[in-house]
């Protein structure tokens, strides 16, 4: 009997590493079997090599946005071109967007305006939010409960590492959560209690490759053939077996980007 495929909610086909050995990182994926790929937007202005890595591969799709890394960057680009360019078929989600106060590698104006903006702009696609907080919980909790209430929009708190009160009030909030290797390190077993006790039908699982890689792969560049090895200890955290979370997870993934035709072979 098959395996079920495993979707990689989150990863970054597009950067160095990955892009420049693409079909032998595709190929291993399958192996694994990794059934689809999301790779996420980092740069607006960068979105053309993404966009082409999306067009030339059935299993891949992408996002549209601006981490908050780069938002000084792009703090001037108007949630209209956001809609605009998430009008592509490929594209399924905005974002990541949201704060990084770990870093700072922008302003912390210019990363709530840059979340702000790119909020709008998941509430008038339609398209979910991909969410990056680090540091900032009560910051990013409060925008969400701020801008939730002026306007729903569908989101996931990805590559969860915050505090178990922040993954609790994202769901408060119908938000979903993705888990990435971090899951798998020996120092993360709060990590993993978090994982425990959410609702079955709000977990994700993710690379953010080529960063995070998962035991017993930690400190080589990650690759979304090694998503298994997330599931495999989500699956033993939550006392299920791998095949079980595989399906779960890509269930709760083209429940929430939905935009994502579901291909033949997830069951």
């Amino acid at each position: 009997m098959s395996r079920a495929l495993i979707v990689d909610s989150h990863c970054h086909l597009d950067f160095d590493g990955l892009s420049s050995n693409l079909p032998v990182i595709l190929a291993r994926a399958a192996e694994q079997d990794v059934g689809l790929m999301l790779s996420i937007s980092s740069r607006v202005r960068q979105f053309d090599k993404l966009r082409q890595i999306a067009e030339e591969n059935d299993n891949v799709f992408c996002t549209i946005g601006t981490h908050p890394h780069n938002a000084h960057e792009e703090v001037d680009l108007p949630a209209s071109e956001y809609v605009r360019l998430a009008q592509h078929p490929k594209v399924v989600g905005i974002g990541e967007a949201g704060l990084d106060y770990h870093y700072d590698f922008s302003p912390r104006e210019a990363q709530a305006k840059g979340f702000l903006t790119q909020i709008a702009a998941a509430r008038e696609t339609g398209l979910p939010l991909v969410i990056h907080t680090r540091e900032a919980e009560e910051d990013t909790a409060r925008l969400l409960e701020e801008e939730m209430a002026k306007g729903t929009f569908k989101a996931v708190l990805h590559c969860f590492t915050s505090q178990d009160w922040l993954a609790r009030k994202g769901v408060e909030l119908g938000l979903y959560v993705s888990f990435s290797g971090i899951l798998t390190y020996k120092t993360a077993e709060n990590l993993r209690d978090t994982a425990r006790g959410l609702p079955e039908d709000r977990i994700l699982v993710e690379t953010d490759s080529p960063y995070l890689a998962p035991v017993p792969y930690r400190g080589k560049s990650n690759e979304p053939s090694f998503v298994r090895k997330t599931l495999e200890v989500l699956a033993a955290a939550r006392g299920t077996d791998v095949d079980h979370m595989a399906r779960v997870t890509s269930d709760n993934f083209f429940r929430l980007f939905s935009k994502v035709p579901r291909p033949a072979g997830f069951a």
